[in-house]
């Protein structure tokens, strides 16, 4: 039975049928390979990584709309500007003010139109969240908090929060899938403006139980408690009870935040991305000298005991304590100098300092401050005032960032053909007590002349856009771990 078959096949007609058959079938086979080979070698670094990612073969997916909505995003910036208390180019944005309250609208709409699932907590912190695949297991965080000092500049934070959103939309438009859900965060109250409590919302999220009792009975200047300020605002209504609001340790599989520099470095090296490698932390002091005054001219300099000469050389002493440690990571500021009663004929009967020291080095930094501390008793000694307040208002430990989330970075900008540089945060930001309950990484983009916190701040849409890519496919690569 085989040789009949052999035979019928065989014949001279039916072997020209089966060689044109052949050579049609190995030039597609051809044509299917070049192509594959065409697009390996030609997608963007962007479409590669995320290949790698997803598990898909690149011809499954349209990579080609892995790109930042530039355009609509530098435009979202400029509208949420405008949500302000102070006149253009400066952003006024304080916590509960009517103002803010629009803006947190604003962002719970981006929210929704970018196909998350919106909530918020009874302080306000606002969570978008895309489900992953795998929704029971920890999430993967990103974000930030658009919340402005007086008379400051309109891209700190708020390239976290849009920046942020921006990212889920390149993810879903490129097609992927993610494992882990994503979520993003605008934290309540990252300045200290209103009630003078830094990283309010994220402090309290990371569990701070202290914050939570002295919550309630905390007022601003204006002698409006937070829980009647939270109330005029849509939150809080119904309960005094903040408990709601705190989250365990392991609630996110990793945070990472997206922000401007507020520093010069990437700018004047002329680098793309910042890859932070730890957050110092600061320790406020308020200082209070008293002496007895009098009158500038009839007074005598020998029997003098002027609280303005002491504050002046506690001052130079912080810089001089600051130097010492003998690390660059160690800085020290007096911001707030007051004199009383603020005559120009009378000598200063009080003096008020407010010190803000920081390093990554937890010892290193508590040393400093001792320091300061045996400096304020040995000035007042000399100069016969009395030192009549020394106060540490807060001693927040430094944070590192996590070591997988530093990997993650780092050969995201690779991928990105982004340059990059492993530095120090030393600005406060939410992911310092973010990392008490996840690990926690940052992304710095370059901003004009490192200015922050004024109107000048400055960051260009190229500079964000880099930094969007590198956020998504960090972000990418997290929810599929």
């Amino acid at each position: 039975m085989i040789e009949t078959i052999t035979r019928v096949k065989m014949t001279p007609t039916y072997t020209l049928i089966l060689l044109f058959s052949l050579l049609i079938t190995c030039y597609f086979t051809n044509i299917r390979a070049s192509e594959a080979d065409y697009i390996t070698q030609n997608e963007d670094p962007a479409s590669k990584t995320m290949h790698q990612f997803s598990g898909f073969q690149t011809y499954h997916t349209d990579f080609g709309h892995f790109s930042v909505d530039a355009q609509s995003l530098q435009k979202q910036i400029d509208e949420l500007a405008t949500f302000s208390d102070s006149p253009s180019p400066s952003v006024t944005r304080v916590l509960y003010t009517d103002n803010d309250v629009a803006a947190r609208s604003y962002i719970k709409n981006l929210m929704g139109f970018a196909g998350l699932s919106v909530r918020e907590d009874t302080i306000g912190n606002i969570f978008g969240r895309w489900d992953g695949y795998e929704p029971e297991l920890a999430p993967v965080a990103t974000g930030s908090h658009i919340d402005a000092i007086p008379y400051s500049g309109k891209y700190d934070g708020v390239v976290g929060v849009l920046g942020a959103i921006e990212a889920i939309n390149v993810l879903k438009k490129a097609g992927f899938k993610p494992k882990r859900s994503l979520e993003v965060i605008m934290f309540t109250s990252e300045e200290p403006t209103r009630f003078g409590i830094s990283c309010l919302g994220s402090r309290l999220m990371a569990g701070s139980e202290t914050l939570e009792k002295a919550l309630k009975s905390t007022f601003d200047s204006q002698n409006i408690s937070f829980l009647d300020a939270a109330r005029y605002a849509g939150y809080a209504r119904n309960q005094d009870d903040l408990s709601g609001v705190l989250l365990e340790k392991g609630s996110y599989a990793g945070f990472v935040e997206l922000h401007i520099e507020q520093g010069p470095i990437l700018e004047t090296d002329g680098i793309s991305i910042g890859v932070v490698t730890a957050i110092a932390a600061p320790a406020s002091i308020k200082v209070d000298f008293e002496g007895d005054g009098g009158h500038a001219g009839a007074a005598l300099m020998p029997s003098r005991n002027d609280a303005g000469l002491a504050a002046a050389e506690l001052a130079l002493a912080v810089e001089k304590h600051v130097l010492d440690s003998g690390s660059i990571d160690t800085v020290g500021t007096v911001g707030i100098l007051d004199l009383h009663p603020r005559a120009v004929n009378s000598i200063p009967s009080k003096a008020h300092l407010e010190i803000d020291t920081r390093d990554i080095d937890e010892t290193r930094r508590n040393a400093v401050v001792k320091k300061i501390h045996q400096s304020a008793v040995e000035i007042a000694k000399k100069r016969n005032v009395k030192l009549s307040g020394f106060e540490i208002v807060n001693q927040d430990p430094p944070a590192a960032a996590d070591e997988k989330i530093i990997k993650s970075m780092e050969a995201a900008s690779r991928d990105l053909n982004l340059d990059y540089k492993l530095m120090v945060s030393r600005a406060y930001h939410d992911s310092l007590f973010m990392a008490r309950i996840s690990p926690m990484g940052m992304i710095f983009i370059p901003c004009y002349k490192g200015y922050s916190h004024k109107p000048e701040e400055y960051a260009a849409i190229k500079d964000i856009e880099n930094g969007v890519k590198v956020l998504a496919l960090t972000l990418a690569k997290l929810s599929l771990s």
